[in-house]
């Protein structure tokens, strides 16, 4: 994929190729989250299809070109999606996917996942006319594309320090509601496993095996959310292992 056909209207370039890249400190506009802040973080959720604007997004605090060149910013990225289709089990898979699709953006590269997400812009892609809003768009045409059990889409993503604080402890109640769903299960309880290669844009020979009491190495994928994804992407990173 390409500024070509449905990301023409993206200043830099978009496709799988742009995976794995690398952003140094002496490249980067502006670092997203990090090391250097707490209040930091990734959430989906599945709302009803009366509280989602198709392809919206929106910016609460600077975008880009209105941050300090070399700075680090606190930071957070809300989705919501709406189809008839979607569980709520579903939510963590598809808040995963974010990391792929964000780093398949020229210039753009996402780290981690739930609250220790670091990201980086690089300096051309900003030159270039790179926007959240830019980003945004892409998501949510990756998502759908990707996922067509998602009708429905939109994006918020926040700069502003006090929003990201208020936000961020919302966020920590939902990892631990998914969290406590698993608690208790063994894994002699299910038939099944699941592996994930979700990571291997950053490490290319790794596959985690997600059991009951095993979540993946990122910490962000239960088994539960396992099982979800085969519903949700049946070809895609996540998949059965079948025990024995």
């Amino acid at each position: 994929m390409s500024r070509s056909g449905m990301f023409a209207d993206i200043p830099v370039d978009v496709g799988v190729v742009y995976e794995g890249e690398r952003i140094r400190k002496e490249n980067m506009y502006v670092e997203l989250g990090g090391p250097k802040f707490k209040e930091k973080f990734e959430l989906l959720q599945v709302k009803g299809f009366d509280e989602v604007e198709d392809g919206g997004v929106t910016v609460i605090g600077p975008d880009f070109i209105e941050m300090e060149e070399g700075s680090s910013i606190s930071f957070g990225i809300y989705v919501e999606v709406a189809g008839k289709q979607l569980e709520v089990d579903m939510e963590g898979v598809m808040e995963r996917r974010i990391h792929d699709f964000c780093n398949w953006i020229e210039g753009f590269m996402h780290l981690n996942q739930r609250d220790n997400i670091w990201l980086r812009v690089d300096k051309k892609s900003v030159k270039r006319g790179l926007t959240l809003v830019h980003v945004g768009k892409v998501l949510s045409r990756l998502f759908k594309s990707a996922m067509p059990i998602i009708e429905k889409i939109q994006i918020t993503f926040i700069t502003e320090l006090d929003e990201v604080k208020g936000r961020y402890e919302q966020a920590v109640q939902v990892y631990e509601k998914r969290d406590a769903r698993t608690r208790g299960m063994t894994d002699d309880d299910v038939d099944v496993f699941y592996g994930c290669s979700l990571c291997q844009s950053f490490a290319p020979s790794h596959v985690c095996v997600i059991t009951p009491q095993r979540y993946a190495n990122c910490g962000a994928i239960s088994w539960l959310d396992g099982r979800a994804a085969s519903k949700v992407d049946p070809k895609g990173p996540i998949f059965e292992i079948g025990k024995g």
